[in-house]
């Protein structure tokens, strides 16, 4: 490939050239960069300088997963590398610099000189060499023309954050603008709102640094465009991709509330036109809402949330220690659409504390923040408090063990020889790892009066640890014991 650039299709493209060991430049770049266009040139003609080295040009937005890999946070962005190896980057328009590491990576000069004049690129013509380092000297430095990444802290920042995702209901941080989009991810997902026919507000993060790496954190999700509802992140360029091939994300607007310029009528409270239920469907929901004390009507499980205002809900569940029911509305739309009727509530997720509707995300999420919650669930008698829950715990299976890590994999020999001694008196029994939890693990040495684990329960009374499980076991009695 020597003396031509190369535009790398693919990671897997260049995981193959690397195992050749042979050199390598990349040169990360981007349309809407002018730095980039011009060091282009430069890394053009340095490709006919250095034919024995591999020039391989990447669109740093086009390919994000090759962009992350190095790091890449800003353009023009080169990355140097030989047998395989990273030697070294270089970040902004520096046509020197590139010159001389392009030089060194080469192996042709002592690396204490300076490159020769065609190795700076001097084939490209002067206006070339000036045009870059003008608008090297327009940011202030000839070493970067981009303003490199910051961390972003701070209340204020947070709270201005907060402010912007909460500006409207469909919000798009994006590169570039509707009218102008300046990469093609944040394109796609224009269009794809446009064709939803959806009101949203965007918000163009090249023009602020310290908005875009700060939303970076805020989000937990390190690349742009990021598409919000209501509030909440839904993702990026993929998953909205994703989720308007496959309905989803129409679903997702009309769950909370935004105009899609269907036509569809909406009462208050955001409830759709219906002829109301059946008798039928009425006590299978009437049903389904009290099968748990706290039961949340959810996309896709806890485990595996399929939206991020249900993913949410489950995290403050979590948080708060609570052990709650669930259901998957994406699994049945008949209770999906008829629960929004009989709740009087219009989207998903749904919170009901003892048959009673609390909310969704956004008010679960502000009951937590003002302690609301908690008091709530001590009003209604669910459990929370910890003497409560081990007694839940401990009476949860008829043969409970306390262990550390779980019976296919315990995590110490004592709950190893217990888990064989059950196991191999066919006993059934369920199981709680005291390693995934700090206030169970301490709190039950307490409530049992016992100081380590294991330890086995039987109808909620303790049995005991690992020299009573076995001594039983020896005398013939463990299985009687556990049956009675």
């Amino acid at each position: 490939m020597g003396g031509a650039v190369k535009d790398l299709q693919s990671k897997a493209e260049l995981e193959g050239l690397l195992k050749t060991g042979a050199p390598v430049v990349l040169h990360f770049w981007a349309g809407w960069c002018d730095a980039s266009k011009h060091m282009d040139q430069v890394f053009s003609h340095l490709s006919t300088d250095f034919p024995g080295v591999n020039f391989l040009r990447v669109e740093a937005e086009e390919q994000p997963e090759i962009s992350e890999a190095y790091s890449v946070s800003a353009v023009p962005y080169f990355v140097f590398l030989k047998d395989g190896k990273t030697l070294d980057k270089l970040e902004g328009a520096d046509p020197s610099s590139l010159a001389n590491k392009v030089d060194k990576i080469a192996g042709s000069v002592n690396p204490s000189y300076p490159a020769a004049p065609a190795s700076l690129g001097m084939a490209a013509g002067p206006t070339v060499l000036e045009t870059v380092q003008e608008l090297a000297k327009e940011h202030g430095s000839t070493q970067s023309i981009i303003q490199k990444k910051q961390p972003a802290t701070g209340d204020a920042l947070r709270n201005r954050l907060q402010d912007l995702i909460d500006s409207h209901p469909v919000m798009l941080f994006m590169k570039g603008n509707p009218e102008a989009p300046q990469c093609g991810f944040s394109k796609k997902v224009v269009n794809i709102l446009k064709e939803e026919n959806v009101k949203f507000g965007t918000f163009d993060i090249l023009s602020d640094n310290e908005v875009r790496e700060g939303l970076k954190q805020l989000s937990n999700w390190p690349t742009f465009p990021q598409l919000y509802c209501k509030g909440e992140l839904l993702g990026g360029c993929d998953i909205a991709i994703a989720m308007h091939e496959n309905g989803e994300l129409k679903e997702v607007f009309r769950d909370h509330g935004i105009d899609t310029g269907t036509g569809t009528a909406v009462k208050g409270g955001g409830i759709t036109e219906s002829t109301g239920l059946s008798a039928i469907l009425d006590s299978r929901l009437e049903s389904l809402i009290n099968s748990s004390p706290v039961m949340l009507f959810m996309k896709g499980n806890p485990e595996e949330p399929k939206c991020g205002f249900s993913r949410k809900v489950v995290e403050i569940l979590r948080e708060e220690k609570i052990d709650f029911g669930s259901y998957d509305i994406l699994t049945d739309e008949e209770v999906r659409q008829g629960l929004k009727v009989y709740s009087n509530w219009s989207s998903y997720p749904q919170l009901y504390i003892k048959g009673e509707l609390i909310g969704g995300s956004d008010i679960v999420l502000e009951m937590q923040k003002s302690g609301e919650l908690k008091k709530v669930l001590s009003e209604k008698g669910v459990i929370i408090t910890l003497e409560d829950r081990l007694k839940h715990l401990v009476s949860s299976s008829p043969v409970m063990l306390f262990m550390k890590g779980n019976p296919d994999a315990p995590k110490c020999g004592f709950s190893s020889k217990v888990v064989n001694a059950l196991k191999e008196e066919g006993v059934a029994f369920g199981s709680f790892d005291i390693l995934s939890d700090e206030e169970v693990r301490q709190g039950l040495k307490a409530f049992s009066n016992w100081p380590t684990f294991p330890q086995l329960y039987y109808k909620g009374e303790l049995v005991g640890g690992c020299d009573i499980v076995l001594e039983l076991r020896t005398n013939g009695a463990l299985k009687s014991s556990l049956s009675e």
